[in-house]
């Protein structure tokens, strides 16, 4: 991923093995670029609760989020409830957080917008 291109705008790429873990610093430096994300399980994954005014506007960011996964085969885990959301985003293959999951994370906040 280029530091020229916006998060929500890259595409993700895999990424197998700890070699593509991020690095601390790494991760701190891209997290103000996430509002509303915060770092959980020891800063190896991302999760921000989306909110929403009811059940059928809840079901469809879902919809859009598992159809955006799907293209970029870089799935989060959901809580889906009436009026929110709670996505979590790690990367298994990495053992923490990748660059995919910057990329994911942003692209959802843009569907929430």
């Amino acid at each position: 991923m280029s530091d020229l291109v916006p998060l929500a705008q890259a595409h993700c790429i895999p990424r197998r093995g700890s070699e593509h873990r991020l690095p601390e610093a790494r991760v701190r430096e891209l997290l103000p670029e996430l509002p509303g994300w915060e770092l959980a399980e020891e800063g190896k994954a991302l999760v921000r609760t989306f909110t929403f005014k009811d059940y059928y506007r809840t079901m469809s960011f879902v919809n859009a989020l598992a159809h955006m996964a799907n293209r970029e085969d870089h799935h989060p885990d959901l809580s889906v409830h009436y009026d929110r959301c709670v996505v979590r985003y790690s990367t298994h293959d990495v053992g923490g957080l990748s660059e995919n999951d910057f990329i994911c994370a942003a692209r959802a906040s843009a569907l929430a917008d």
